[in-house]
């Protein structure tokens, strides 16, 4: 069984470039051995062959493998800290375009966020964001803006009625703020990183991963920021070795680069 695993995640590898190994085992496989079983299918190399030649069920494979737990504002007092503290002093060190980058972006949420957060502070016309996510499932439905009530539960009342839009039991973020993200696919495991962002935030996803994956992405983030620029990582994460690394700690959750 050992080995089917081993194969499967190499399978996988070929299929997807999404690297099992960088994620904590035995949460990960019982993730796909639970998805395999709803699939009333028996054995990794059954499920392998199925995903290379039914379209439906490789997409969903994928977006069950990339854990999409999102909403808007999550974390409120985080988030106070970003609009009292970070943001003025980023435009204050680097002026009104700030480059901010929302890696592992799952649904739109965060990204969506940091504009109206933003919005706060500078002209929608002068906010951009760069969102990048591994699953292109996740990007069509963060492009499309449309939210459960849930979701938006945590933006504050103004900005609520402002940007968002009743539809049904939904609600449709407005164009304004759409137009102000850029969504693309990226593999943080894989891909090349961009750089001289001010501001990354990268929350809630790390948590899966191994301590040496988790490690390999801080680094590849410290070297992405811009001296005097910050990382802002979730609330179930910390980073033990962040001096090592090149950090300052400023708060549990914002990380500076010197």
């Amino acid at each position: 069984m050992a080995y089917d695993y081993e194969y499967f995640k190499k399978a996988v590898y070929d299929l997807t470039k999404i690297d099992l190994n960088a994620y904590k085992e035995k949460q990960m496989k019982r993730r796909i051995d639970t998805l395999i079983a709803k699939n009333k299918i028996v054995g990794y190399d059954n499920y392998v062959s199925a995903l290379k030649t039914d379209k439906k069920m490789f997409e969903e494979f994928v977006n069950y493998l990339t854990i999409n737990v999102s909403e808007f504002y999550r974390n409120t007092d985080q988030w106070q800290i970003l609009d009292k503290e970070i943001f003025p002093e980023l435009i204050q060190k680097f002026g009104k375009n700030l480059k901010i980058w929302s890696a592992a972006c799952s649904t739109g949420d965060e990204p969506y966020s940091l504009v109206m957060a933003l919005s706060r502070h500078l002209p929608l016309n002068q906010i951009k964001i760069y969102a990048t996510d591994l699953d292109k499932q996740v990007i069509a439905k963060a492009k499309a803006g449309l939210y459960a009530e849930k979701s938006i539960a945590n933006v504050p009342e103004d900005l609520k009625k402002k940007f968002f839009t009743k539809i049904g039991p939904s609600y449709q973020i407005s164009e304004e703020v759409k137009a102000r993200v850029e969504f693309k696919e990226h593999n943080l495991l894989k891909d090349t990183y961009p750089t001289d962002y001010h501001l990354i935030v990268c929350r809630n996803v790390l948590i899966y991963f191994t301590e040496e994956a988790k490690d390999e992405v801080f680094r590849k983030f410290q070297r992405s920021i811009k001296s005097g620029g910050f990382l802002f990582i979730g609330s179930t994460e910390q980073i033990i070795n962040y001096k090592e690394i090149g950090f300052e700690r400023r708060n549990s959750f914002f990380y500076a680069k010197p």
